[in-house]
C-alpha cells in the first residue's frame, strides 16, 4: 500500500484472518478484537505491512470474569492509529508478548503482570516493575482485597 487507506486495510485483514477478526470502531478508534493465541501474527502485520511502528499504550481491563487487554498502536510519522483489543478468561489471564515485535510493550507488559496479574508468555523478564517483589496480590484487581 503506497497511501494507507483504513477502508482497504480493513477488508484485506478481514479476508486473510476471516471470523477470527471482528471490527468496531467509535469516534476516535478503529478497533480490531482477536483471541489471545492470534494477536502475534496481527501485530506483526500490523507493524510490517501497514507501518503501525509505535505500540503506545497497552491497557488492562477487568471485567471480573475475563479481562481485556488494550494495545493502541500508532504509525509514526503517517499519523494514523488503530487499537488491538484481547480478552482472557481471569481463570488463565495469560497471553502471547508482543515484546519482539513491539519493544515498547517490555514496560507495559510488567505493569499489567504486576497490578493485574496477567501473565505474558515469551516475557524474558516479567517481574513487578511498580510494587515491592514480596507485595501479595495484585491491586488494581476488582477482587483485591486491602488490608490495613
Amino acid at each position: 500500500m503506497d497511501v494507507f487507506n483504513l477502508e482497504a486495510m480493513l477488508q484485506e485483514l478481514q479476508q486473510e484472518m476471516g471470523e477470527k477478526l471482528e471490527i468496531d470502531e467509535d469516534a476516535f478508534f478503529t478497533y480490531l478484537k482477536i483471541d489471545a493465541q492470534d494477536l502475534p501474527a496481527l501485530m506483526e502485520t500490523l507493524r510490517q505491512r501497514y507501518g503501525f511502528n509505535h505500540l503506545a499504550n497497552l491497557c488492562a481491563v477487568d471485567y471480573e470474569e475475563e479481562f481485556e487487554l488494550v494495545y493502541h498502536l500508532y504509525s509514526i510519522p503517517d499519523n494514523y492509529k488503530v487499537a488491538v483489543k484481547v480478552r482472557v478468561s481471569r481463570n488463565k489471564a495469560e497471553l502471547p508478548s508482543i515484546m519482539d515485535i513491539y519493544p515498547t510493550a517490555d514496560w507495559q507488559e510488567r505493569e499489567a503482570y504486576d497490578l493485574m496479574g496477567i501473565s505474558f508468555q515469551g516475557h524474558p523478564n516479567l517481574v513487578r516493575i511498580l510494587l515491592p517483589d514480596d507485595f501479595a496480590g495484585h491491586p488494581l484487581r476488582k477482587d483485591f482485597k486491602k488490608e490495613g
